[in-house]
């Protein structure tokens, strides 16, 4: 009987456990995200990403730098939605609907996945305002900019920036100076 009861509280927890682990639904999280934008009046900075993607932890390193974090938080929420986790064979990582949130926001292309990062920004009701598909010529949809370290991808990237307006040119120029001076790194 003790042994039996050990068994039941074992799997239990178990099955507990592997649904608190999983990620939320993409869905989810552009709703928080909305009804956060919403309460403070600002845009949504909506990022693609997947664990095995090398420009996704740049670009993440760029936005916790000290002189850039403050920049984003005062004119955007920040989400991150994990996407295309097969590719490093963790697919358990995807949030669920990610894929058609991404192809939604124009992540995805004939060819099938554009490139990560991919940015979305999107006012608070979700609606999108500019994507990281750099206009390309005899390319319809663009190419996604990923993480931005050369410089035409920077003047995308600031572009697509100052769509908010609250972005001005000193940020601008700090953006753009802290890219520029680690694109080699």
């Amino acid at each position: 009987m003790r042994n039996l009861l050990a068994a039941m509280i074992f799997v239990s927890l178990a099955v507990s456990t592997a649904a608190a682990e999983k990620p939320p639904k993409a869905d989810e999280i552009l709703a928080a995200a909305k009804s956060q934008a919403a309460a403070q009046h600002k845009d949504i900075f909506l990022i693609f990403v997947a664990s095995w993607c090398g420009d996704c932890h740049s670009l993440d390193a760029f936005l916790d730098a000290p002189e850039i974090q403050p920049i984003f938080a005062d004119k955007y929420v920040i989400s991150r939605i994990s996407v295309a986790e097969e590719y490093g064979k963790n697919p358990n990582l995807n949030n669920p609907g990610s894929m058609n949130l991404l192809i939604k926001y124009g992540g995805v292309g004939p060819g099938g996945l554009i490139g990560l990062p991919y940015i979305s920004i999107l006012d608070d009701k979700g609606n999108l305002i500019i994507n990281s598909n750099c206009p390309v010529k005899g390319n319809a949809h663009g190419e996604c900019i990923g993480y931005p370290s050369k410089s035409e991808e920077i003047d995308w990237f600031l572009m697509m920036l100052t769509k908010n307006p609250l972005f001005s040119e000193e940020n601008s120029k700090a953006v753009k100076n802290w890219l520029s001076s680690n694109a080699a790194n």
